[in-house]
């Protein structure tokens, strides 16, 4: 889909008679983020002060491994994922969920971060990757 003619254009496709562009990964990407952020929006006020210090509180205890904080994000965006409206998609709310939780306890303590990023991506990873894979799918069609 992405590759170049000879001439240095991207290859084209016909829709509805038309000569269109394959959208490339990076526009993928742009769409699904753009997309992700609007329902990140909505859903960051139902997040509450005492949700993000308890997260915080686990992130900082270094007994406890990354298998246990993960454990945690998990229950909370579970617990969270109760609230959010019915017509939403309840995987791509759990999805947005981890990502504002995210960035909550990053903003409330950044020294966190390599910490945070590592455990928020592994949870992602084990819950998500299907469903990333599909909405990047039905993005590029």
């Amino acid at each position: 889909d992405d590759e170049l003619q000879t001439d240095g254009n991207r290859s084209g496709h016909f829709q509805n008679g038309e000569l269109g562009l394959a959208p490339t990964n990076e526009d993928v990407i742009r769409i699904i983020a753009a997309q992700l952020a609007e329902i990140g929006d909505q859903l960051d006020k139902e997040i509450q002060g005492r949700v993000v210090n308890d997260l915080v509180q686990h992130f900082l205890n270094q007994n406890l491994s990354e298998e246990e904080i993960t454990l945690q994000v998990s229950r909370v965006v579970g617990e969270l994922t109760r609230s959010i409206p019915s017509d939403m998609e309840q995987e791509r709310a759990m999805l947005v969920l981890a990502m504002v939780l995210t960035k909550k306890i990053l903003n409330t303590v950044p020294s966190l971060l390599h910490r945070v990023i590592n455990t928020t991506l592994n949870y992602m990873n084990q819950q998500f990757h299907n469903y990333i894979v599909e909405m990047v799918s039905a993005v590029k069609q």
